[in-house]
């Protein structure tokens, strides 16, 4: 049986964020986040589900990391809660709040497990939504701050870091569509907050290299593939104002320096209120990166309509057999050609930083969880990653979505995407099928070519 084979220097592991995983959402000084104050207004999240406990990482880390450890798990990707480090946004750090992340880095060091450290992964300090949050071009000045002061109080224990993790879900999904904390619906404001991210990126960036950090800094995009539904010219030119929209306006800055002449165009012709951009900002989004992470779960097929203001293009219903627990349709081909696109277009390094599946994950009678929808999307995925590397993609590393079971945002505790199964009402873990075959994956340092 033949096997596809990665580099021994190719770096396996998974990723978790600090609002999905963490709990102790009040504790040890914490400050309340935009995401605290979306699920305790009723109606936000499905069945009422709130962030309070999560997985309860804040106090059970020294026993996730342990399972990390077991899986063979030689990255693990973890976001910092800005308000449990600054609750208010700023001012004087919470000593307890940076402690836990300390701890729990020293933690992973002494389990042979490297952290790979996201700065912000959604969840804004509630104190800084009140002025306006990243609408507010002094937070992206506040971001930079915060991050000189993980960065310094973090040191050189840490090789990986990422900027802002998916600047498109946090600026259209929480300002355009409001289906996320803060939950506005307003286009134009969300332009804004990209600008804002952008520069907040960039700026934090600047700041690592000031300080001499060593090793590598990024930003972490969400990917979907965009295809025409059909090959009538409408729906061509929808979809490149789809991906003009959800792709190349947060690429672009950050690589070419400009945000895409044909997105401003149409905004401008649509009435959208433009971002303001001030002299140097674009220098300062453009702050040269060490990689790119890439979240792919799906590709999008697009097709040209009015319902959707002011891109006027909308999904079309994929061409596939297989969805995921999300409705998300499964096609990992998408996958091959996102990675393809990224290094024709933009030739950066790549880390693969999320790629995984929701599915209705039961545990049997024997106390075990045969999630052999997931084993089969990770396998899949994995040799198209593997194809897209042996065609020139320069991609270094491979993060499974998620370590665990945990609050998928809106969505609440209904939606599992964890390699690890969580009984919320016991916080029980248990390692699924899906974790011991991405195990065995990593040791092998490979995929063979028939799953079964």
């Amino acid at each position: 049986m033949s096997q596809y084979q990665f580099k021994e220097d190719f770096l396996w592991g998974a990723s978790a964020a600090a609002f999905q995983i963490e709990g102790a959402w009040d504790e040890d000084g914490k400050g309340e986040s935009i995401w605290d104050r979306y699920c305790h207004h009723p109606g936000n999240v499905a069945n009422g589900d709130k962030g309070d406990v999560a997985c309860d990482h804040y106090h059970r880390y020294r026993e996730d990391i342990a399972l990390m450890k077991e899986l063979g798990i030689q990255v693990q990707r973890l976001s910092i809660s800005w308000p449990r480090i600054f609750p208010r946004g700023v001012g004087e750090i919470n000593q307890k709040g940076l402690a836990f992340y300390q701890n729990v880095i020293d933690c992973m060091l002494e389990n042979g497990i490297q952290p790979f450290v996201v700065l912000y992964h959604w969840d804004l300090p509630q104190k800084l939504q009140d002025t306006g949050g990243w609408a507010n071009r002094e937070t992206a000045s506040l971001f930079a701050e915060y991050a000189g002061r993980v960065f310094e109080a973090l040191g050189n224990r840490v090789r990986y870091w990422a900027t802002i993790l998916e600047p498109q879900v946090i600026a259209y999904n929480g300002n355009w569509m409001g289906n996320m904390a803060p939950g506005i619906r307003d286009f134009s404001t969300a332009l804004q907050v990209s600008h804002n991210l952008l520069r907040g990126h960039g700026m934090a960036v600047k700041r690592f290299r000031e300080m001499g950090m060593t090793g590598e800094i990024g930003i972490i995009n969400y990917f979907p593939t965009a295809y025409p539904a059909t090959e009538a010219e409408e729906d061509r030119r929808a979809t490149v104002r789809h991906d003009g929209v959800w792709t190349r306006w947060f690429l672009d800055p950050v690589f070419k320096g400009c945000y895409p002449e044909d997105m401003w165009q149409w905004h401008k012709e649509k009435g959208v209120v433009l971002p303001e951009i001030c002299p140097g900002d674009m220098e300062v989004i453009s702050q040269k990166i060490d990689f790119l992470g890439i979240n792919y779960y799906y590709s999008d097929f697009v097709k040209a309509g009015t319902d959707i203001w002011p891109t006027m293009a909308s999904l079309a219903k994929p061409p596939v057999e297989q969805f995921t627990q999300m409705g998300w349709p499964v096609y990992p081909n998408g996958f091959y050609d996102a990675l393809m696109r990224v290094q024709r277009d933009y030739g950066i390094k790549m880390i693969v930083t999320e790629n995984g599946g929701a599915f209705h994950d039961v545990v049997n009678w024997k106390g075990e969880v045969d999630d052999d929808a997931r084993v089969s999307y990770l396998h899949d995925h994995l040799i198209q990653l593997h194809r897209a590397i042996q065609d020139g993609a320069e991609v270094r590393g491979y993060l499974v979505w998620s370590i665990m079971d945990n609050f998928e945002w809106a969505f609440g505790y209904e939606k599992r995407f964890g390699i690890v199964y969580i009984d919320y009402l016991t916080q029980k873990r248990i390692v699924k099928k899906s974790g011991r075959w991405y195990s065995e994956v990593i040791r092998s340092g490979g995929v063979k070519e028939e799953l079964w």
